[in-house]
């Protein structure tokens, strides 16, 4: 079955440029494209909407406020030229947060976010993330992770990375590590995108961890990490554009 799409953008480019790759995909189908919030209110009254690419900086009503007033939004993916919005997005709750100008490959992994089904196992049962309300800052934000037959508490803030064993992963912090029995591309659908980074098949890394990084490996702490090739262009740009800049 096909999510289906809105677009809500003052800009004409942007709103073209979203349509083109929304007409790539077998997955998506696009049901209103608008450039208001007015208008897109009524595209909620009127159509089901599954996925709303939203921008930020709209005139009138922004798109953090037309959210808020929303009572059951579809799901949403934050588009804009500003990186100040990232946490705002984040207590939203929001799928992912583009930056303009948008690669057609960043926006197919914000998208896979919502239309990836979760991993279903054999024999044994994946180790269930439960939960939590959207804290009212980052530093409050935890989820739980099964291991060793108890529900860990993990904070967010104090996550390294993370990395695959096969069917486990490994949560290292500066303190402990929690081996847990569950996929890392199911876990990463659960972090906020302005704070982790999927650099390699292998491992998510806490942006605000990174002490230095090359063309090759990110280091945090005694650790050195490697970039995958695949994922070598977004990681270099996303570090690049949180100014940690190579000497």
């Amino acid at each position: 079955m096909k999510l289906r799409c809105m677009i809500v953008d003052d800009e004409p480019l942007a709103l073209d440029v979203l349509e083109t790759f929304i007409q790539r995909l077998d997955t998506l189908e696009l049901v209103c494209r608008c450039d208001n919030a007015v208008e897109a209110y009524s595209c909620l009254q009127s159509e089901h909407i599954d996925l709303m690419f939203l921008d930020i900086q709209m005139p009138k009503l922004t798109g953090i406020d037309f959210l808020k007033s929303l009572a059951h939004p579809p799901k949403v993916i934050f588009t804009t030229a500003y990186r100040d919005y990232a946490v705002e997005g984040f207590e939203l709750n929001v799928v992912d947060y583009l930056l303009k100008p948008i690669a057609f490959e960043r926006f197919l992994k914000a998208v896979s976010k919502v239309s990836a089904p979760e991993p279903v196992q054999s024999g044994l049962q994946a180790a269930p993330v439960a939960p939590a309300a959207v804290p009212a800052t980052y530093a409050e934000a935890f989820i739980y992770l099964k291991s060793d037959k108890k529900m860990v508490k993990v904070m967010l803030s104090d996550v390294l990375y993370i990395e695959s064993l096969k069917d486990y992963i490994r949560v290292k912090t500066e303190t402990k590590e929690i081996i847990s029995y569950q996929k890392i591309s199911f876990l990463e659908e659960k972090l906020p995108t302005d704070k982790f980074l999927r650099i390699h098949r292998s491992f998510i890394v806490a942006l605000d961890k990174i002490q230095a990084f090359s063309a090759t490996a990110v280091d945090i702490g005694k650790s050195e990490i490697p970039i995958g090739r695949f994922y070598k262009n977004d990681v270099l740009q996303v570090l690049n554009q949180n100014n940690l800049l190579e000497s």
